[in-house]
């Protein structure tokens, strides 16, 4: 499942037997392709970091389809596809910055931000810098984002024609019957095929490894001595191989809702644990329904919400909403607020709307959007090529199917999404990785500082737990009894102290520290944010 964070208690797995791997499939390979990790890749980020410095960046206006207008500015920057071969064939990186609006005396160097994925941009977040809660980091930072490898306009990887990505309406049935698991195999040996037809032998290289390195040569490129960086979801976890290869060039490190960094966790078993853990977040969003039944005329319990959930299910089966709103789409727009519970009003709202005969707000919410399939594919295309390619699968569909039908009788709610979703793994014509031991020694690394929400479904808080005892001497903020994805500069002014305090002034607690949960949402709250801004909803 892509882990995305938005800008601006979960079970463990217990005595669930789920397969373990315990050898590489066939075509496994070693980080550096069979090489140490001090030679042939690392040479050639060293090379590719020392041009990246002597060319910077070249900041100017932000191409029209960026979307972003001064006082942010564009550039790109070259980095090798293949870090074996520095000299060879180079990929461009697009980048965005906003430059730090204190006095010079105040700038304390470059901010990056990387929100997830694999797949996700943070070019747009350097808007970031005109929000309250970042006014004065700001102040003393550039706010730096880019576009990853593979992302956008950093070549873009596809490995489907777009519009049979977004295809709609689609069926999410949560216990599968025989035909239609054969018709998702089939889908997902297809997507493979595409992604290796389509990328060529430049496939291998999208790799959390490369994205490291990327990252290296960026902060080159920036003019910086020593990166500081912040990574949410997916970011944290290719900040931490950033922090094992290169602990010396680490100023300061945020990591926002962390990915378990664990190599037999990655990535298969990362995903059944996450599937386990959206279960509990779902049954917090019914609960939080049911206590404003008087709103949404639901159900008053967390079982009468889930009963009305299966009537919009089967409604949608029998006839899609406006005829591409079927239950795969009510599943898509629903996982959002296991994300992130400022969505709890505008989905409760758009059931209850359905349920009264209105379809409209689940439309809205729920169709595919027009002009948005390239990039819903290419994200989706990174996403699968990254994590295929990092680290080995389970090449035989009845692990698989035994998995996920065990895990489905207890977590229903996001299993075998989940599991459709990262299949064509199982398929995968590229070599596979074997994850890098993710740690530092105490004393080697400076100070890095996790936040983490306590119920967290995309990234389970034992990861957070577990990149904590990884990377020796930093300092883990919980939010505890809250399950937001991606905390940092949100909505609890708390966890934004702690934030600001460490990246201003370098201060942490000693080794751990909590804070309250941000309140719950208003049943009203996105209605009256909208109407007093004069905005649309967001969906």
């Amino acid at each position: 499942m892509r882990t995305v964070a938005k800008f601006g208690a979960v079970a463990g797995l217990g005595s669930l037997v789920l397969t373990t791997l315990t050898a590489p499939p066939a075509g496994a390979v070693h980080p550096t392709g069979g090489a140490s990790p001090a030679s042939a890749e690392a040479h050639g980020t060293a090379v590719a970091a020392e041009r990246a410095a002597a060319a910077g960046i070249v900041f100017g206006a932000c191409p029209k389809e960026e979307g972003l207008a001064e006082p942010v500015t564009c550039g790109t920057v070259e980095v090798p596809l293949d870090y074996a071969d520095p000299s060879g064939r180079q990929i461009t990186l697009t980048v965005s910055r906003v430059r730090a609006s204190g006095p010079s005396a105040e700038r304390q160097g470059a901010l990056v931000y990387n929100p997830g994925g694999p797949g996700a941009s943070s070019m747009s977040f350097p808007m970031a810098a005109e929000l309250p809660e970042w006014k004065n980091i700001a102040r003393a930072y550039d706010i730096v984002g880019y576009a990853p490898r593979g992302v956008e306009r950093s070549a873009p990887l596809s490995c489907q024609d777009p519009a049979d990505f977004v295809r709609a309406p689609t069926q999410a049935p949560t216990h599968p019957s025989l035909a239609y698991k054969q018709e998702r195999i089939a889908q997902a040996k297809a997507y493979a095929r595409g992604c290796a037809r389509k990328a060529g032998a430049a496939l291998r290289h999208y790799t959390s490894l490369n994205n490291a390195r990327d990252l290296e040569v960026l902060r080159a490129a920036l003019g910086e001595k020593k990166l500081t960086f912040m990574g949410a979801s997916y970011g944290t976890y290719f900040g931490a191989l950033y922090a094992t290869l290169f602990p010396r060039q680490v100023r300061r490190m945020v990591f926002d809702s962390a990915v378990n960094p664990d190599p037999s966790r990655i990535w298969y078993r990362n995903n059944l644990g996450q599937s386990l853990a959206f279960e509990s977040r779902w049954a917090d969003f019914r609960a939080w329904v049911a206590k404003h039944d008087a709103t949404y005329k639901l159900g008053a319990t967390a079982q009468e919400v889930a009963r009305s959930h299966e009537r919009v299910r089967a409604a949608l089966a029998a006839k899609p909403a406006g005829g591409k709103v079927g239950p795969g789409q009510l599943h898509a727009a629903l996982l959002s607020v296991a994300y992130h519970d400022d969505y709890w009003p505008l989905r409760a709202k758009a059931l209850s709307a359905y349920l009264k005969g209105d379809p409209e707000p689940l439309i809205a919410q729920a169709a595919p959007q027009q002009g948005t399939e390239k990039a819903a594919e290419n994200a989706n295309a990174v996403y699968t090529a990254v994590e295929c390619n990092d680290a080995p699968w389970p090449e035989d569909w009845q692990t698989w199917n035994r998995d996920n039908t065990r895990l489905a009788r207890i977590a229903p709610f996001e299993t075998w999404d989940n599991a459709w979703m990262n299949l064509p793994c199982a398929f995968w014509q590229a070599p596979r990785q074997q994850p890098v031991d993710v740690g530092t020694a105490r004393g080697a690394l400076p100070t890095t500082l996790i936040l983490a929400a306590e119920r967290d479904a995309a990234t389970p808080y034992e990861g957070a737990l577990e990149l904590q005892r990884r990377l020796r001497g930093s300092v883990l903020i919980t939010e505890e009894d809250a399950g937001t994805h991606g905390i940092g500069g949100g909505n609890n002014a708390c966890v934004n102290a702690y934030l600001e305090d460490y990246l201003l002034h370098g201060k942490t607690p000693v080794r751990r520290a909590s804070c309250a949960p941000h309140p719950e949402p208003d049943p009203v709250s996105l209605d009256r944010h909208a109407e007093q801004r004069k905005l649309p909803h967001a969906v």
